[in-house]
């Protein structure tokens, strides 16, 4: 099975990491048949055919290369989700089994366009954060949770997600609003449910290491999530067997759910303690 890269620049952690995992997690039956970058690196300034000579793999001349040599796609640009829209565009039209890279889109009404064309075109398709398919995060209970706690590091532009896919994970996409309750320099969000139901997080940036999550449950249970583990390996699994299967792993209406809550939360972020209605 070949899996075609379409990414902004290709020279980024995720192209650069994925066809190792790829292979490794289907024991050499997946492998990485062409890929296309728009730009080179505005990091490195490594071209697209550059880095398809360094890794070994068929540089493409257009996404419609890359469309028409693979059987699966992935689409990346993992840290510019503002160009997912027209990357996205062709790949989802295509009906060939895709996975987008996070973040998925940068509003809620950009996420439901981009998967109405998937929708549209009978393409299977998802998007999400790893932390989603952590151990823990897969294995909690997710009937009768009233509150979330969570904390994790990072910045909020781009690791807001690994807290928010969990929380929504577990709670739904049911959200009403959002609130800042957080500093600039600890910024967070309060999480309001429509039927009452709450949760939290907070960005600690660099200095703090794991992901936490503290579940209270409407029976006085309470279930601590301290850290959050093989994240990336059971999620590289996930994508696997959906490159196989063509089971989506995430609903569309759950990641709709996550961009507006982080559309509204960097509304929110410049004007605290005011809701944000989704």
């Amino acid at each position: 099975m070949k899996i075609g890269f379409i990414d902004y620049y290709l020279d980024e952690w995720h192209a650069n990491n994925y066809p190792k995992f790829f292979a490794d997690a289907s024991n050499g039956e997946i492998t990485i048949g062409s890929a296309y970058g728009e730009i080179a690196s505005p990091i490195t300034g490594m071209t697209s055919e550059q880095w398809c000579e360094k890794y070994g793999i068929r540089h493409a001349a257009s996404i419609e290369q890359v469309i028409e040599e693979n059987d699966c796609l992935v689409v990346l640009s993992p840290d510019t989700p503002e160009q997912h829209p027209h990357l996205c565009q062709l790949p989802l039209s295509s009906g060939k089994r895709t996975y987008v890279d996070k973040t998925f889109a940068t509003s809620k009404k950009i996420a439901e366009e981009i998967f109405a064309v998937a929708e549209a075109h009978n393409t299977p398709c998802f998007s999400s954060s790893a932390l989603r398919f952590s151990n823990e995060v897969k294995s909690a209970d997710k009937e009768g949770i009233d509150f979330i706690g969570s904390r994790g590091p990072g910045e909020f532009s781009n690791y807001a997600i690994h807290q928010v896919e969990p929380i929504v994970t577990l709670m739904g996409a049911d959200v009403r609003r959002v609130m800042s309750i957080g500093t600039p320099a600890t910024p967070g969000l309060l999480i309001d449910y429509k039927d009452g139901r709450r949760a939290t997080m907070n960005n600690w940036g660099w200095g703090h290491g794991a992901f936490n999550f503290c579940i209270k449950y409407n029976d006085g249970k309470v279930a601590n999530i301290a850290d959050c583990s093989d994240y990336f390996a059971n999620f590289i699994v996930d994508l696997v067997d959906f490159f196989r299967t063509g089971d989506v792993k995430v609903s569309h209406a759950e990641t709709i759910a996550i961009m507006g809550i982080l559309e509204k939360g960097r509304l929110a972020l410049d004007d605290p303690d005011h809701w944000y209605d989704l």
